[in-house]
């Protein structure tokens, strides 16, 4: 899953550390999803979209129903 997590972070000058806080997972978990490694579970993507004010598929895409549609 294809997500825009490091790039909303960036944008708040914010850690790993200080979203992991946030949004009440580990530093490593932010670490995993940023690189690809692990999607979020459907609570914690919810989270994330309320932390940053803007709805869940603004920041995660499914990269295989993308390429369904192109």
């Amino acid at each position: 899953m294809k997500n825009k997590l490091k790039v909303l972070r960036a944008e708040r000058d914010w850690t790993q550390a200080q979203l992991a806080t946030a949004l009440d997972v580990s530093r490593q978990t932010i670490n995993a999803i940023e690189k690809g490694k692990f999607d979020p579970s459907l609570p914690l993507a919810f989270r994330a979209a309320r932390l940053f004010n803007i709805k869940i598929e603004d920041i995660f895409q499914d990269e295989v129903l993308d390429k369904n549609l192109k």
